[in-house]
């Protein structure tokens, strides 16, 4: 087989660039280890920034997020029983968020690619990219026992932060950045309305928490965990018990609970590789950078970096201008490094740490006062929110 770009991992990310490139008639494929059915369930972030909904509508597969999402314009800060709201839309001029899962993300994209005859291949074992630091690239894998080979004109790694594309680099020519937060999130999906219309981040003395939803009757809860616990230590009424405690109380009073459907830990965690292209393998999405969820920056900024991959491209073969190409890791990066910074300041401020003194909670003190008495504090964190501009 031979296309022009040999895509690896099937995610939003790679599943949003082959549908790109396919719709301004470039060839792709895409390769993933998983299964579909695996890559379904991964139960993941759900809260897009305008420019990742406009993306998604370029990729003309946002038809049901259209129809279906809850646009938000606005979000709440519980801090140590004060409440403050963030009015997006009047703090940025317009601009709100959309509410839908990353889940159903990844649905519309791969009915968007079966439509067209995309061409995606899945369960595909040891996945490797070869010859990227020359002129003739490909990709070997095997499937039901037989080896098999993809040559192409250029590799795009889309497999996620434990992925063979950023690990096939050579050590020498890449730099990694990494901060690793000593808690987690556990995270809860349950069949019950929201607590509250909007996000409610909480930070408590006894750990962060945030009231989440997926839908008008599906919601998602968190609480700041230890990395040590395991969700066999928290039943549901303990997990409910928790929540309830930072919470707000009218918050805790409205709450409603029900059976978990998906309980789950995930650690936090800030990386970043530089650069992000390697010859001609290009990096995007968690293969090259995570950030904590606190921001709700995960997946959007693996759609910036597509916006900006899948331009580079276009521009290559429709227009024959590769300097796009040549940039890409430089402009992904600038907004990398902003997304990052955003996820790292929300995070210090609404978690407990366990080094934390007096000396910095009278700081987080003051932050939350900063931002109840400045306007323009809180128009830089709602300009964040919503996304920087591409």
């Amino acid at each position: 087989m031979r296309v022009q770009v040999a895509i690896i991992g099937a995610g939003p990310s790679g599943l949003l660039l082959s549908q790109l490139l396919h719709l301004a008639g470039i060839d792709t494929v895409v390769v993933e280890r998983r299964s579909a059915a695996y890559v379904l369930g991964r139960i993941r972030a759900g809260v897009l920034e305008h420019g990742t909904v406009d993306l998604l509508r370029r990729a003309q597969c946002a038809s049901r997020l259209d129809d279906e999402a809850l646009i938000h314009d606005g979000f709440d800060i519980a801090f140590l029983g004060e409440r403050l709201h963030i009015d997006l839309k009047d703090l940025t001029g317009g601009s709100s968020v959309t509410v839908y899962g990353q889940t159903e993300v990844t649905r519309d994209l791969m009915q968007a690619r079966e439509a067209l005859g995309g061409t995606l291949i899945y369960e595909a074992d040891d996945v490797q990219p070869h010859g990227f630091d020359g002129e003739r690239p490909y990709v070997t894998y095997r499937k039901d026992g037989a080896e098999q080979r993809i040559d192409c004109d250029y590799i795009a790694g889309c497999d996620g932060y434990h992925g063979i594309c950023r690990a096939s680099v050579p050590k020498g020519a890449i730099n990694t950045f990494e901060r690793v937060y000593p808690f987690g999130w556990l995270g809860l999906l349950t069949e019950r309305p929201p607590v509250s219309d909007e996000l409610i981040y909480c930070a408590h003395e006894r750990g962060f928490a945030l009231c989440s939803m997926r839908s008008q009757s599906r919601s998602r809860y968190y609480v700041q965990c230890g990395l040590d616990e395991r969700v066999e230590d928290w039943s549901d009424d303990r997990f409910w018990d928790e929540l309830r405690h930072r919470l707000p109380a009218p918050a805790a009073q409205a709450l409603q609970t029900g059976p978990a459907i998906e309980k789950s830990i995930a650690p936090l965690r800030s990386f970043v590789a530089e650069p992000m292209t390697f010859g001609r393998l290009f990096l995007a999405g968690d293969a090259a950078h995570i950030v904590p969820p606190t921001g709700a920056k995960g997946l959007n900024l693996a759609a910036s970096d597509i916006h900006y991959l899948s331009n580079a491209f276009i521009a290559h073969y429709n227009d024959g201008d590769a300097g796009l190409l040549d940039r890409y890791s430089e402009t992904a990066l600038k907004r990398v490094w902003k997304a990052e910074r955003f996820s790292w300041w929300m995070t210090r401020l609404l978690h407990t740490f366990d080094a934390d003194d007096g000396f910095v909670a009278r700081l987080k003190q003051a932050e939350f006062d900063y931002l109840k008495s400045s306007r323009a504090s809180r128009t830089s964190l709602a300009e964040n929110y919503v996304g920087l501009p591409y």
